[in-house]
C-alpha cells in the first residue's frame, strides 16, 4: 500500500489516478497509523512552503514522515513535497524543512535570465546526473512537466537529474530511500507513469 499524505496542499486525485493506472494500491490519508502501515509514502504539495510546513507541524505528520523515512521506508516528494525534504527554504523568509536531504530551496529568479517567465511552467528535458532506480524505465532527454518558482540548491551530491530553463535547475534528487521530483509525474504523460511504476517497484 502507498500512502498519499494528505495535509491540505496536494493535488491528490490526479496522483491517485496515475498510481492506479500503473497498478498501485494507493490510499489518501492524513492518519499517522495508516502512514506507518504503508509500504511506501508520497508527499505531494502545491503552494507556499511556509504554509505547507506549518500544516505538517500542526498535524504532527512532520515527525511521522521523518521517522518512517529514517526507518528505511521509501518516500517520494513531488514538487513542493520535494522542496519540503530539504533543510530550509528561502521562500518569503526562512523556513525549516524536514531536513531529510541536505540543501535548501531558493528562488529561480536569482539564477535564470531576467526575460524568462516565472513561474517556470511547461515541458522540459531531464538531464541525468546520477543513476536512480525510479528512472529505470525512462531515458536521458525525456520530457516532464514543471510548475515552480523555486528550486533546490546546494544539494549537488544528491541530484539525480537537472533541467535547463535559462540555467540548470534541480529536477530530481535521491538520498538513500528518500526521493524527490521537482516536476509532476502525474502530469507528465507516459514518462511520468513510468517513474511512478518504478517507485512502486522499490
Amino acid at each position: 500500500m502507498i500512502a498519499l499524505i494528505d495535509y491540505g496542499v496536494g493535488n491528490l486525485f490526479s496522483l491517485s489516478s496515475s498510481l492506479l493506472a500503473v497498478g498501485g494500491d494507493a490510499v489518501i490519508t492524513g492518519e499517522p497509523d495508516v502512514i506507518k502501515k504503508a509500504d511506501k509514502l508520497i508527499l505531494p504539495g502545491v503552494g507556499a512552503f511556509s504554509d505547507a510546513a506549518e500544516k505538517l507541524r500542526e498535524s504532527g505528520l512532520d515527525r511521522v514522515i521523518v521517522d518512517e523515512a529514517k526507518n528505511g521506508k521509501p518516500l517520494l516528494g513531488i514538487c513542493l513535497g520535494m522542496q519540503m525534504l530539504f533543510e530550509k527554504s528561502y521562500e518569503y523568509g526562512e523556513h525549516k524543512g524536514l531536513a531529510l536531504i541536505k540543501g535548501c530551496v531558493k528562488p529561480i529568479a536569482d539564477i535564470i535570465p531576467k526575460d524568462y517567465k516565472i513561474p517556470h511552467i511547461g515541458w522540459n528535458a531531464l538531464i541525468f546526473k546520477k543513476e536512480t532506480p525510479i528512472f529505470k524505465y525512462i531515458k536521458n532527454g525525456d520530457h516532464v512537466y514543471f510548475v515552480h518558482s523555486y528550486h533546490a540548491a546546494d544539494c549537488d551530491e544528491n541530484v539525480t537529474a537537472k533541467t535547463e530553463y535559462g540555467a540548470y535547475l534541480t529536477a530530481s534528487v535521491q538520498s538513500d530511500n528518500v526521493y524527490g521530483c521537482q516536476f509532476h509525474p502525474e502530469k507528465s504523460g507516459d514518462v511520468g507513469l513510468k517513474i511512478l511504476k518504478a517507485f512502486l517497484e522499490l
